[in-house]
């Protein structure tokens, strides 16, 4: 394989040295303002060659792969000024079964993904003639190959098909857009039903619903409990608590949240999107709990960070974030969690999430979709509202989690399997 060809190169002249090569081939079908706006396909290559030099890192790429040369002369260039090598890139491991490829994948025709999302904008239109409508389909097959110098040969193959439809409705200075998506790495999904949710969206949010400022409980649906993701992914990002920017450093087994939350990173997942067998380093990846019961019990972990914390690399290369992050389910229904609520905000999407001082767990976001809960059920979309509090204190303070997790785009990459929370109190602020 090329990647061994340009690991044997670097070697002349590096002490360690690792390669990888990701080719692929993606097609995509967009439309826009109820018309299809583009469909095309692209090929794809990355080639990247890292180094250790005499105690330093250097590292280059390229998307040229007659380029085998230049490419590894620049990553030992690098390596001059490069930073101190604090680890030492794997040797062969065990790599776990899990499937990234479907062969139903690749046989999708760009005809067929028009019909799809054709379909999916029809289903909408359906519903409400008014609103405007853009969609997309995608499908991606690649293949990644990677070497070490301390003997990891890794080849595997990969596919991932997407679909999301979105609207926006105006309604003289009232704007409301809402929409759905799902992507993994197998054909099989229902467009239909993604484009049911949207319009549920929709019809739950046709009458503005005034409310109050206060503290209140709060529902977030599997998509908006990404709100309380965002600050726990930098908390357990091995970087971050090596730095010590994290509120977690130095809080390994003690109780973080709600006895019933329960967080791991999981790439074994067959066909979810961030799944995979082995990391960027080489690593094999692996199941990692990060709350256990409450309790705080390991952090994400890529070679530099581990080896900068003397702790072991948990398959999160490069960049310690998470593959697939899975939140326990909860004996709670997600109807019940409304119906149990007598004034309360549910909150499915926000603006604004990462701003201020977001590692330490605090949040100040504008509410994008959310509801307004009364008397145990839904009655309307909120406007101008704002939603505070902080991610660790909300944890402690949760009061149902649901019985059925939902896939949902992930927090800075990978994917996520949520279930709706609810939360006893937080700060809503109403124009």
């Amino acid at each position: 394989m090329m990647v061994t060809q340009l690991v044997e190169k670097a070697m002349k002249r590096a002490q360690s040295a690792k390669a990888s090569l990701s080719q692929g081939e993606s097609t995509q079908v967009s439309f826009e303002n109820d018309k299809l706006k583009s469909v095309g396909s692209a090929q794809s290559t990355h080639l990247e060659v890292r180094v250790i030099v005499d105690g330093k890192v250097g590292s280059s790429h390229t998307t040229d792969v007659d380029d085998t040369d230049g490419v590894v002369a620049r990553a030992l260039e690098t390596a001059e000024f490069g930073s101190p090598a604090h680890f030492e890139f794997p040797g062969p491991a065990d790599a776990p079964d899990v499937k990234l490829f479907d062969d139903a994948v690749g046989p999708v025709t760009k005809g067929q993904m028009v019909e799809i999302g054709e379909e999916m904008m029809a289903l909408v239109k359906d519903y409400n003639s008014d609103v405007l409508v853009e969609a997309g389909v995608s499908k991606n097959v690649g293949r990644r190959e990677l070497a070490t110098s301390a003997g990891v040969v890794h080849a595997s193959e990969g596919t991932h098909f997407s679909v999301h439809v979105h609207g926006q409705w105006i309604r003289g200075t009232d704007i409301l857009e809402a929409g759905d998506s799902f992507g993994w790495r197998r054909r099989q999904i229902d467009h239909r039903a993604v484009a049911g949710r949207a319009v549920e969206r929709f019809r739950l949010a046709e009458r503005i619903a005034p409310i109050r400022s206060g503290e209140m409980p709060v529902i977030f649906t599997s998509e908006g409990v990404n709100v309380l993701g965002y600050a726990l992914v930098l908390g357990v990002n091995g970087k971050n608590v090596f730095l010590g920017s994290s509120p977690l450093a130095g809080r390994l087994g003690e109780a973080l949240a709600d006895e019933r939350v329960s967080v791991v990173d999981d790439p074994l997942i067959d066909y979810a999107s961030g799944s995979g067998q082995v990391d960027d380093d080489g690593v094999p990846r692996q199941v990692t709990p990060l709350i256990e019961n409450g309790v705080l019990r390991n952090f994400l972990y890529d070679l530099d960070a581990a080896g900068r914390s003397g702790a072991k690399s948990t398959g999160n290369g490069v960049g310690c974030w998470p593959t697939n992050l899975v939140v326990e389910e909860g004996t709670t229904s997600y109807e019940q969690m409304i119906a149990d609520t007598q004034e309360g905000l549910l909150v499915h999407d926000v603006l604004g999430l990462g701003q201020g001082n977001a590692i330490n767990g605090d949040f100040s976001v504008n509410v994008q979709l959310g509801y307004k809960i009364e008397d145990g059920r839904v009655v309307g979309r909120v406007k101008d509202v704002m939603l505070a509090g902080n991610t660790y204190d909300a944890l402690k303070n949760v009061a149902a989690i649901g019985d059925r997790a939902e896939w949902v785009w992930g927090i800075f990459g990978g994917a996520s399997l949520l279930p709706p929370i609810k939360i006893g109190g937080l700060s809503v602020v109403a124009k």
